[in-house]
């Protein structure tokens, strides 16, 4: 009976503890990791929600690069740290993917992570060479339908979302392409712009100048809305291909375990931050979309996540995509 009772008390004083620490969050500053190098989108959103983000917290948040493997060495050490808020992960649709294209992985996107909150989107072009016959969308399936055409699409990487959103849309255009990989964006569109390969799925608002200074021919959006900057050129789902609404998105997470009290502060954190009116500005110019209210949720990320890892998963079954 002493021991039942001494038990009950030792559990009291550790639920009191672990309520009074989630009361204090944060005390101290705030890790937030990013799975890849510095300069890249990733690194640059989240340089931008850095400060509302320290803001909103009334602590500092200092930003960690920890690149390799798609993002997921960033993101297994972030599964595994300590889930008391104080180590938070940057990512994007590249975790979706990865949950299929590293079979070897330490960690479970679905179960060892607790969604915070998405934080933006961005919109792409479908854009081809200026040297390309066709001249819009359904003339432009028509030309790589032809018989013996041989259409070469070139992209940022194995994994890359401009890689696997350009292997969907091929799949569901029924066209057989050949995938061209390279060292990242910037070399792709390169080779666009030479007329090396034939079309690339390229950020809007860094298409929207080649387009309309006529070095690139733009078809249309891969993304859930039109872009501002091309205001003529459909989304994928306006077109007929309901696949293709989807987002390059990125989001911010906690490892799982993490308190509900600390997640729904971060969350509010993020929110704040996203209401900022320089950042609102700062999205506005480089062509990124926020999320409604009713869509900046912790559940509505947790759900965005789990759809991708199906999404993904069966686009890189399909095609037999591999890890390189």
């Amino acid at each position: 009976m002493y021991f039942m009772r001494a038990l009950a008390a030792s559990m009291f004083v550790v639920c009191l503890w672990a309520s009074a620490s989630a009361q204090r969050y944060p005390d101290h500053t705030v890790t937030m990791l990013v799975g890849f190098p510095p300069g890249g989108a990733d690194d640059t959103v989240a340089r931008i929600i850095q400060d509302p983000l320290q803001k909103a917290l009334g602590q500092p948040v200092v930003i960690e690069n920890l690149g390799g493997a798609g993002g997921m060495i960033a993101a297994a050490k972030v599964a595994h740290a300590e889930p008391d808020g104080y180590t938070i992960l940057l990512h994007q649709d590249a975790l979706a993917a990865g949950m299929t294209l590293y079979p070897d992985r330490s960690f479970d996107a679905e179960t060892d992570f607790s969604a915070i909150g998405l934080i933006n989107t961005v919109p792409l072009a479908l854009a081809g060479r200026e040297t390309l016959p066709p001249d819009g969308f359904d003339a432009l399936v028509g030309w790589m339908k032809q018989p013996g055409q041989s259409v070469k699409i070139g992209h940022p990487g194995i994994g890359a979302f401009g890689h696997l959103a350009g292997v969907l849309l091929m799949q569901e255009l029924g066209v057989k392409a050949l995938q061209v990989p390279y060292r990242g964006a910037g070399p792709a569109l390169i080779d666009l712009l030479a007329g090396q390969v034939d079309l690339g799925l390229i950020t809007a608002v860094i298409a929207r100048p080649l387009v309309d200074a006529g070095k690139l021919k733009a078809y249309a959006i891969v993304g859930r809305q039109r872009f501002a900057g091309l205001p003529s050129l459909p989304t994928m789902g306006e077109l007929g291909y309901k696949k293709l609404e989807i987002d390059f998105w990125h989001m911010l997470l906690a490892p799982a375990g993490t308190k509900r009290p600390i997640v729904d502060t971060l969350n509010r954190a993020l929110r704040a931050a996203l209401a900022d009116d320089k950042l609102v500005k700062t999205f506005a110019d480089g062509g990124m979309g926020r999320y409604p209210p009713d869509e900046q949720t912790p559940e509505a990320a947790s759900a965005l996540l789990k759809r991708e890892i199906k999404v993904w998963g069966d686009v890189i079954r399909a095609n037999h995509i591999a890890n390189r």
